[in-house]
């Protein structure tokens, strides 16, 4: 299969499990929230930083969850258009804000998830991009 019809692939797989993820109807750290405090706890014990908290936890994974939306939507359309892999990543991230917004009560929407989202898709664009270059290089 070419490569960039297997990112195609991959970045329809991506979104499903993007959706679920942003649009499930409780947060979905939820249930596992108490382990992670828990966790948080024992890591302050043993010398993390106390900035290192719930909120860096949360930013991170706001950043991860997005990466791979770059990488792929930048693989699809190609170095020359690796910013579109940014613009993707915001307008997604503001739909899926919004989403959570309007139908979502459980959910709290944030402009700082839509900064950590693109950021994410950033990175991942970037990326893909150095990882293109590098292969035509090669």
């Amino acid at each position: 299969m070419p490569p960039r019809r297997a990112a195609m692939w991959a970045l329809g797989a991506y979104l499903l499990a993007l959706g679920l993820i942003a649009l499930w109807p409780v947060p979905v750290d939820q249930g596992a929230s108490d382990f992670l405090m828990r966790s948080l706890r024992q890591l302050h014990r043993w010398g993390v930083p106390p900035w290192f908290n719930y909120g860096v936890v949360e930013l991170t994974s706001n950043v991860i969850l997005f990466l791979p939306l770059g990488a792929l939507v930048t693989r699809i359309l190609g170095a020359r258009l690796w910013w579109g892999g940014v613009a993707v990543g915001f307008l997604l991230s503001v739909l899926v804000e919004l989403a959570q917004l309007v139908f979502l009560p459980a959910r709290f929407p944030s402009v700082i998830d839509v900064a950590a989202n693109t950021f994410g898709a950033m990175v991942g664009a970037l990326s893909a991009l150095l990882l293109m270059a590098r292969h035509e290089t090669v």
